[in-house]
């Protein structure tokens, strides 16, 4: 019996993979214009690192963590998500030191055990931004317009940006309070799940996606009701910078983080194309993590984009791979043998080309330039290789022009720049 690969741990197949690198490259691309540098950090960290972070009666840490004890005992996680390792490796190398603003992002896999449906799954892949170092309204407004530039580029319109504002340690008690008061005369209508957190982590009820939960939520107080002066403040300054900066976004009060460091702002991009599963991106401030992780006091502001849900939506085979620049058909031993060497030279050049390899007919050599979606196509022989001209053929039109075959790979990038210039 074959092996098989392991639930909720997809492959991504050649035919997807231009689309991901298109999103990855947009990212760095974009990012890098806002100052961001790429970090990297392992994907398997000490537990207690997300117990701390994320929260102990969070559903990650209660139910979805892969977690394993290793050789000396130690309980390793991992990585469920990508903020708590990156303000550890931040803390541990000192960066603060290096500049008292840090933009920094990251890509690479997540993972949860949680049960797979439509843009989720047990290994996830994350793009994310993080800024670290100052507690600034407009920073924020920057951190959407980056996010909001992200999608117009890679042309992902389906997609709306929801603020809400959490509060703070000195706001969020006395709201959090009266949920619970709320909560309490409404039990019998929650979820398993709604009952047991209620008390611990009441914001997540308002998450809950079940009917019955809801329902019952539907008249709770309102965050937004009980910010501090402070807090009021920063959001209806970050709702002014994100109007100057021509940003539109709503503003959902009901809108909570599954992680507990989340304070004041707190950020969705959602869409209704993926059904139940709406948030393409999320994130938020979250200003005592860092202290809380043994570092320095300082704030930050970031967020997480779920690749496989962008992928989804832009259509994972919307960018086309690659296409040879050119297919070299060649007839006889001699030609053969001529056209691998030639091959090396265009790749070494930079050029993409390809050759058939087993023998096939001219016929078959031109069915497989024209599947591959080749540029060019020379038809090398006994003939071409006596005079040292060819006719190179534009596969798009069918027009055929001669070239000197000892001046091939000029000759070539000079028709495709020609042809380039043709198609503005």
């Amino acid at each position: 019996m074959s092996i098989t690969g392991i639930k909720g741990m997809n492959d991504i197949l050649p035919q997807s993979v231009a689309t991901w690198q298109f999103l990855e490259q947009q990212a760095r691309a974009i990012f890098s214009v806002y100052g961001f540098e790429e970090i990297r950090v392992p994907v398997v960290e000490k537990t207690e690192l997300f117990c701390r972070s994320i929260g102990e009666t969070t559903d990650i840490v209660e139910k979805e963590m892969y977690s394993f004890t290793d050789r000396n005992d130690l309980s390793l996680t991992l990585r469920p998500e990508g903020t708590a390792p990156v303000m550890r490796a931040f803390i541990e190398h000192r960066l603060h030191n290096r500049d008292a603003l840090n933009k920094l992002y990251y890509l690479g896999p997540m993972f949860r055990y949680e049960r797979p449906q439509k843009g989720r799954y047990r290994q996830f892949h994350q793009i994310g931004a993080e800024v670290i170092g100052l507690d600034d309204p407009r920073i924020d407004a920057q951190v959407l317009a980056m996010l909001s530039h992200y999608f117009d580029a890679v042309g992902i319109s389906a997609v709306s940006l929801q603020i809400n504002s959490l509060g703070c340690p000195k706001c969020r008690p006395g709201y959090r309070q009266q949920l619970i008061d709320f909560l309490s005369q409404r039990l019998d209508s929650l979820c398993d799940d709604c009952r047991r957190r209620y008390g611990s982590n009441p914001l997540r009820v308002l998450d809950c996606k079940a009917t019955g939960c809801r329902q019952a939520t539907e008249q709770a107080p309102s965050v937004l009701d009980h910010l501090c002066p402070e807090c009021n403040d920063h959001f209806s300054r970050l709702q002014q910078h994100l109007t100057e900066l021509q940003v539109p976004y709503s503003i959902n009060p009901r809108m909570v983080r599954g992680l507990d460091y989340y304070t004041k702002t707190t950020f969705e991009m959602v869409t209704g194309a993926l059904g139940a599963q709406n948030a393409v991106a999320a994130g938020g401030r979250y200003d005592g993590l860092i202290a809380q992780l043994g570092g320095p006091d300082l704030p930050g502001i970031g967020f997480a984009m779920g690749v496989e849900r962008l992928a989804l939506l832009l259509g994972e085979d919307a960018i086309a791979s690659p296409s040879p620049d050119l297919f070299i058909a060649a007839l006889g031993e001699a030609a053969a043998r001529q056209a691998f060497i030639w091959l090396h030279q265009l790749q070494r050049a930079g050029l993409q080309a390809d050759m058939d390899f087993s023998g096939k007919s001219l016929k078959a050599q031109m069915r497989r330039a024209d599947k591959l979606g080749s540029r060019f196509t020379l038809v090398l022989g006994d003939d071409e290789l006596a005079s040292g001209q060819a006719q190179l053929k534009r596969m798009a039109d069918g027009q055929q022009s001669p070239i000197e075959l000892d001046q091939l790979t000029t000759q070539l990038r000079a028709a495709l720049d020609a042809a380039a210039a043709a198609s503005l």
